[in-house]
């Protein structure tokens, strides 16, 4: 039988439907997707990509940490972005989060994300 424990922080957003912050499973945490949301206003921070990235990564480094894990532990990243001529900026945000080796990752553009936000990341870590 696995040893399955949902992950939640008040140092990250709170759920705005229907998931959990992460589930962990055995030695692998599921991070829900995080978007720009501040986690004390639940409001967007900037209309800027590049702080909305800022802090969506530092929203996952608070579930990683919960979990008692880092953005060092994560082994695969799926990012979502509105417009994927911020894809360039999005690889040096990561760069400031995130030390080589790198995740794998893949990276989608959409159409729209929730709350307006320019972009999403989810991902898997291993501790």
């Amino acid at each position: 039988m696995t040893n399955r424990a949902i992950i939640k922080t008040d140092k990250a957003p709170a759920a705005i439907g229907s998931y959990s912050q992460a589930v962990k499973v055995d030695h692998t945490v599921y991070l829900s997707g995080q978007i720009p949301l501040d986690p004390q206003t639940m409001e967007i921070v900037s209309d800027d990509f590049t702080e909305q990235a800022r802090q969506v990564f530092r929203n996952l480094r608070a579930v990683c940490e919960a979990a008692n894990g880092s953005l060092g532990h994560v082994v695969k990243l799926n990012l979502y972005l509105t417009d994927l001529s911020d894809f360039g900026a999005v690889n040096e945000v990561m760069a400031e989060f995130f030390e080589q080796p790198y995740p794998a990752r893949a990276a989608v553009g959409v159409k729209q994300l929730p709350k307006g936000a320019l972009f999403e990341a989810e991902g898997v870590m291993v501790i």
